[in-house]
């Protein structure tokens, strides 16, 4: 699961700065729809970072919300899944 979690995150990260990317040269872009999709997937910590680090999607509070409710989804999935089973 933990492989998982960082591969997802990995691409995530990738998905969103290649859509900053997109966006600064004026190309067809990512769908928020998939970004999203991918952050509940469980790449969100992956999402919030390039967030931060490209200023990508801030003016989003869309984004921050669910970024932030996956995290904690996830954090509690894998607390639950490696402590209390």
């Amino acid at each position: 699961m933990i492989i998982y979690l960082i591969c997802i995150n990995i691409l995530t990260f990738i998905f969103y700065s290649v859509d900053k990317f997109l966006a600064i040269n004026k190309y067809y872009r990512i769908s928020e729809k998939l970004l999203l999709t991918f952050s509940a997937l469980g790449g969100a910590l992956g999402a919030f970072f390039a967030m931060i680090l490209f200023k990508h999607k801030t003016l989003k509070i869309k984004f921050y919300f669910f970024n932030i409710i996956f995290i904690l989804i996830w954090l509690f999935l894998i607390i639950y899944n490696y402590c209390l089973t």
